[in-house]
C-alpha cells in the first residue's frame, strides 16, 4: 500500500524550496492537471467529480489572479488579470452549459502560460519578477 504521508512530504518539501517563479509554474502544472480532470468529470458525467475539479480549478486561476503585481508588473499583469478573467468566464459557461470546450479552451491557455512561466524561470535573470 502507498505511502501518502511520503508523497505529501515530497510535494511540501517542493514547495517549501521552490522559487517564487517556480511556484508560478507549479500553480500552472496543477491548473492544467486539474483542467483535464475537470474535463475528463465533465465528459464522463461525473458531477461530483466534476464539480470538484472546477472548483479547484477556479480557485487556481483567482489565487494566480490575485497574487499579481500590477504596479512591478505593468502591462504584463495587466493582461493576465483580463486572461485570467477571461479564463474564469469561460469555466463558468461550461458549467452553465454543461459543455466541455470552454474546459479544453481554458487548458490550452494554461499550457501555454506555464511553458512561459517555465522558460522564464529558467532565466536567471528573471527570477525575482513577480507575475
Amino acid at each position: 500500500m502507498p505511502n501518502p504521508y511520503g508523497a505529501q512530504n515530497y510535494v511540501r518539501t517542493q514547495v517549501e524550496s521552490a522559487s517564487p517563479m517556480e511556484l508560478v509554474v507549479l500553480l500552472y502544472d496543477g491548473a492544467v492537471r486539474t483542467a483535464d480532470a475537470a474535463h475528463e468529470a465533465m465528459i464522463s458525467g461525473n458531477i461530483p467529480g466534476r464539480r470538484t475539479a472546477l472548483n479547484k480549478l477556479m480557485a487556481i486561476i483567482a489565487e494566480l489572479q490575485n497574487t499579481l503585481d500590477v504596479t512591478r508588473g505593468g502591462r504584463v499583469a495587466e493582461e493576465l488579470d483580463g486572461l485570467y478573467t477571461y479564463m474564469l468566464s469561460r469555466l463558468l459557461k461550461a458549467i452553465t452549459e454543461q459543455d466541455a470546450k470552454p474546459i479544453d479552451e481554458v487548458r490550452r491557455l494554461l499550457a501555454t502560460l506555464a511553458d512561459g512561466w517555465r522558460e522564464a524561470a529558467r532565466t536567471p535573470a528573471v527570477q525575482e519578477v513577480r507575475p
